[in-house]
């Protein structure tokens, strides 16, 4: 089996996650600055077969788009053109921010820890595929 890929995508960096290749456990890949992003996903898909790519897709808590859907939307188009075999979709990302934060309070990390803005963007991309998993029953 391949492994599946998401995305918290955002203005500055981009976090990262991926599942085990029997698709059961989800954790945190990394933390890349957007500008890179394109580059870091075409060598790390020459290197592990990926079967979908999931990507936040984000919104108001009222489940209207939010400002950064036009940029997500256009990276995604982007994405598609770029890496044609693989399927793309995008998943409600409400409240993984807030999860995050919450996830990082409950294990012990620092204060100043959970400052560290990348570890959130990892572990948001984490929560959307954790999430994305469980709603497909895998």
């Amino acid at each position: 089996m391949a492994r599946i890929l998401s995305i918290d995508y955002g203005k500055k960096r981009t976090g990262l996650a991926v599942t085990d290749p029997l698709q059961i456990i989800a954790g945190g890949l990394a933390t890349v600055a957007t500008c890179d992003l394109m580059t870091y996903l075409q060598s790390y898909v020459a290197r592990e077969s990926v079967e979908r790519i999931v990507v936040g897709e984000p919104k108001q808590l009222n489940g209207e788009p939010s400002e950064n859907l036009p940029r997500v939307k256009q990276f995604v188009a982007k994405l598609r053109k770029t890496l044609p075999d693989i399927p793309v979709e995008f998943y409600d990302e409400r409240f993984t921010s807030v999860l995050a934060h919450k996830t990082m309070i409950d294990s012990g990390i620092s204060k100043k820890a959970r400052q560290n803005k990348a570890l959130v963007d990892e572990i948001s991309a984490t929560i959307i595929l954790q999430d994305y998993l469980r709603m497909k029953g895998k």
